[in-house]
């Protein structure tokens, strides 16, 4: 079936093309969540709650772009607005001394894997990691990162900047328990 017919099926509130859709997208979407929001209940709760955006806002689709791209920004708009919600997006988090005690040197990451990464990921700071998946795996500038969670652009560069330095040093006291 033809991607068009199906957002037009959507958009007479087809109960078919709904599964279909959250079928296909639900489970890459559900990552995304998961990269913004911890704990697996709540990213459920905020996958649930991006579906229901979709589908309430699915006339706004204008077919200019991906049908995927549109879903993508719905999804990430959701996680920053749960966070906002819960109160985990704060700027006082920058604030805080964290000691850096990083070399300049790369750990060798031959024995981390992907899961291992993404562990080190979910125990960065709500904010950091916000910034980080939004800069590192989505492709936002930081100038866009700055709109979004309305912060000045130099904010968005010292999270991103002290999430790699936090992950960084996690990985590296990873690596020294293997």
């Amino acid at each position: 079936m033809s991607e068009q017919r199906l957002i037009l099926a959507c958009k007479q509130g087809k109960l078919w093309a709904r599964k279909e859709v959250y079928d296909q997208y639900a489970p890459a979407m559900m990552a995304l969540c998961r990269r913004y929001v911890s704990d697996m209940e709540d990213a459920k709760d905020v996958l649930q709650e991006g579906f229901l955006k979709i589908f309430v806002e699915i006339g706004q689709y204008s077919g200019k772009g991906s049908f995927g791209g549109w879903i993508r920004k719905i999804f990430v708009n959701t996680s920053l607005d749960y966070m906002r919600k819960k109160n985990r997006l704060k700027q006082k988090e920058l604030l805080t001394d964290v000691e850096m005690e990083c070399s300049g040197s790369v750990p060798d990451m031959a024995d981390i894997t992907a899961d291992d990464l993404i562990r080190c990921i979910d125990e960065l700071p709500d904010t950091h990691r916000a910034v980080f998946n939004l800069f590192a795996v989505e492709g936002f500038s930081h100038r866009e990162i700055a709109a979004l969670l309305n912060i000045p652009e130099s904010t968005s560069r010292s999270f991103f900047f002290r999430a790699r330095q936090l992950l960084q040093k996690k990985v590296t006291e990873l690596m020294d328990h293997r």
